[in-house]
């Protein structure tokens, strides 16, 4: 069974994610509140991918992302951008990081594990 990060600072998109992913991707959920609480899940738990929130609080999601790339544990795990800007100019940004993908806010629960799926490339799909 696949395991997706949830990395957001609003509770409701954290459950929103989980129940959704869980009911209709079949996948564990783990979640994080914050990114200095993301990298630590992610760097115990070894996800399959992560859902990272860009405007967080504190560290953002770019800051985040740069973290667990710096890292030789989680530097391998495909991390998704969730995002309200969705302008070409800020998924070029993104995916000059070196994102694997951008998932605008708010997201359809309904797609969200094909959604992520398909940017990851799965096979088996959710």
């Amino acid at each position: 069974m696949r395991t997706v990060l949830v990395i957001d600072d609003e509770d409701d998109i954290r459950e929103v994610a989980q129940v959704s992913l869980e009911a209709l991707g079949g996948w564990n959920v783990l979640t994080a509140s914050s990114g200095i609480q993301g990298i630590e899940r992610a760097a115990c738990d070894r996800p399959d991918a992560i859902l990272l929130d860009v405007m967080m609080p504190g560290m953002d999601g770019p800051t985040t992302f740069q973290k667990l790339q710096a890292e030789e544990g989680t530097r391998v795990i495909p991390v998704i951008f969730l995002t309200a800007k969705v302008q070409a100019a800020d998924r070029q940004r993104f995916a000059d990081l070196g994102v694997a993908g951008v998932i605008a806010k708010p997201f359809d629960p309904m797609t969200l594990a094909g959604e992520i799926a398909a940017l990851l490339k799965w096979p088996d799909g959710p």
